[in-house]
């Protein structure tokens, strides 16, 4: 009797032992996400852009956020880096091209002057977010600081001779 309760004993210890090391050294269940999108096509437009530059940025963003004052359980901070492709060059829905077969000459009117920024397609990532006790982000803060972001990039853009490059490309194309 006294050996089947120690066979027992040692069967009992070695399947807890065997579970406790399973739940610690197996992998935990894997999570599963499901995604589902709807993709519609909203409005389509045609337009006339020639692209002539196009320059790439990249910005390292340091966003911080406080009430009153710069206390750690007020404060809010996100570091992110912002890649982004500016294009720029001329937009010619107003050109006028007529063409004389007859004399065989072709006449382009209402030529753009000035190039002008046409887009800014960007990423962003987001380094370190911190957030005080009292004061988290939003989703309107998101968006608050992807604008920021953009915003940042547009004027760097129009800082740098992008526009200059810009123009002197359309002059050599036209």
């Amino acid at each position: 009797m006294r050996r089947l309760l120690l066979v027992l004993g040692f069967i009992a210890v070695f399947i807890g032992g065997f579970w406790i090391a399973r739940s610690v050294f197996m992998p935990r269940e894997r999570v599963v996400t499901q995604a589902e999108a709807s993709v519609l096509l909203e409005k389509m437009k045609r337009v006339a852009k020639l692209v002539t530059v196009e320059g790439y940025f990249s910005e390292l963003y340091n966003h911080k956020d406080y009430w009153r004052y710069d206390w750690w359980i007020f404060r809010k901070k996100a570091l992110l880096r912002v890649k982004a492709k500016v294009s720029v060059g001329f937009d010619l829905e107003g050109l006028d091209i007529k063409a004389d077969t007859a004399t065989k000459t072709i006449t382009i009117k209402n030529i753009p002057k000035e190039p002008e920024i046409i887009s800014i397609d960007h990423n962003i990532d987001y380094y370190d977010i911190s957030e005080g006790s009292f004061n988290t982000f939003t989703p309107e803060d998101y968006n608050k600081i992807n604008k920021k972001a953009r915003d940042l990039i547009e004027q760097k853009a129009k800082e740098s001779d992008l526009i200059k490059q810009a123009r002197e490309q359309g002059i050599e194309i036209i």
